[in-house]
């Protein structure tokens, strides 16, 4: 079997990509050992991230790295046997958080951010998951008023960037989330940001889109991916599937298909966890709500209020551990009037991350017609669909919507 491009990873960026290749004529063909948005992009809080114009940077204050390196806390840990295989990229990860190659970063990340919910509406237009969206933003709230004072303070040094935020005192916080704890000094309401109620569910719906469109979905093990004459080849359900050009939009396993290629892509992974409960009594959260001082996000979902945890830094494939969602859940019941559980267990989602702190996107340097799509960490779910568009731009020597040059794979070797 023949087509034109292969898109390997039926997450939010691979269904993303396809849909914009596809648009532009190309015909595709998406492989995935599991169904579209089953992974990591099925995991997330559903946030449409439009405010998040500074990457998540390593804590670089003696106070916040004493407390981490603890390992105690509820927004980071890490497993103690991992912490040899990790520490070089975690160094890499912390000499990068450096105010200026900070301020680098966050400038090559906001073309993709600012577009972010704008390439976001008109898929969800076509494929009718509207429905799940709210544009409610997202609230950040605070547990102390010296906790409070400082959020405003950064919130404040975002000025420049022209965000739409409310500073709310304990009153005006209980005005927009009467249900959330009157413990609370106070919170941020990010309003340009998005959330969906199933992120899961709008990456299927895409992925819908793309098949009624001509599109075509395959079983396939990505890891059999091999240069065959002037393109490549991978074995899938139906049999051998050829095409001229392959996008590996694999997330956290996107380094398992690269490797035997000759690619040492830095690429970590921020494992993390979620569960569902049923809101308690008449309870009703209206947006996503960060609680600023332990670092987990509760979420109203489809199937109840999501729980989101942290960070953990264990290797991708090590069994899941218990130890963040037991030290969230009670603080989150603090919080909000929680329920009963709503899942028989945990689920746990893989962010694959970067140390630069943005992603692979781009022409693979020593392979022509192979293109990298991944990387993304907190943000897949909200650059899936600008990624897409960007990479299809290139991918067809078009005008691009943002500079590729800072997400180049070359910048590895």
């Amino acid at each position: 079997m023949r087509t034109d491009v292969i898109v390997l990873g039926a997450g939010i960026v691979g269904v993303a990509t396809a849909l914009h290749m596809q648009a532009r004529g190309r015909a595709v063909t998406l492989v995935d050992r599991r169904g579209p948005g089953e992974e990591t992009s099925f995991g997330n809080a559903g946030l449409i991230e439009r405010a998040s114009v500074i990457p998540y940077g390593f804590p670089r204050g003696l106070a916040a790295l004493l407390k981490y390196g603890l390992n105690r806390s509820t927004d980071a840990r890490y497993d103690a046997a991992f912490l040899p295989k990790i520490a070089p990229w975690l160094f890499e990860y912390w000499r990068h958080s450096s105010p200026r190659r900070l301020a680098e970063a966050a400038a090559a990340m906001l073309p993709l951010i600012e577009r972010s919910l704008s390439e976001h509406l008109p898929l969800m237009e076509a494929a009718g998951t509207t429905h799940l969206l709210r544009t409610t933003g997202w609230i950040e709230a605070y547990r102390s008023e010296r906790s409070l004072a400082a959020g405003l303070a950064e919130a404040a040094a975002l000025d420049a960037y022209g965000l739409a935020y409310d500073a709310l005192d304990r009153r005006g916080l209980a005005e927009r989330e009467p249900h959330l704890s009157d413990r609370l000094a106070g919170a941020i309401h990010w309003r340009d940001p998005a959330s969906v109620s199933d992120p899961g569910a709008v990456t299927k719906g895409y992925a819908a889109l793309f098949e009624a469109r001509g599109g075509r979905f395959a079983r396939g093990d990505a890891r059999s991916l091999a240069p065959a004459g002037d393109g490549f080849t991978v074995a899938t359900a139906a049999g051998p599937l050829a095409a001229r050009q392959v996008v590996v939009a694999l997330g956290p396993w996107s380094v398992d298909v690269l490797a035997p290629l000759g690619y040492r892509i830095p690429l970590a992974v921020k494992r993390g966890y979620h569960m569902h409960y049923a809101p308690a009594g008449n309870a009703v959260l209206e947006r996503p709500v960060l609680d600023a001082d332990t670092g987990f996000v509760l979420a109203p979902m489809t199937r109840g209020i999501r729980l989101t945890t942290g960070v953990e830094f264990a290797d991708r494939d090590a069994p899941a551990s218990p130890i963040q969602l037991e030290r969230c859940e009670p603080l989150a019941r603090e919080l909000f009037p929680l329920g009963g559980r709503v899942d028989p267990e945990p689920w746990l989602g893989r962010r694959p991350a970067l140390p630069d702190m943005r992603p692979v996107i781009g022409a693979a340097p020593r392979h022509k017609g192979l293109w990298l799509a991944f990387g993304h960490a907190h943000h897949g779910f909200t650059l899936g669909p600008v990624t897409g568009r960007l990479l299809a731009e290139m991918m067809t020597g078009s005008e691009t919507v943002a500079d590729p040059a800072p997400y180049s794979p070359a910048r590895f070797g």
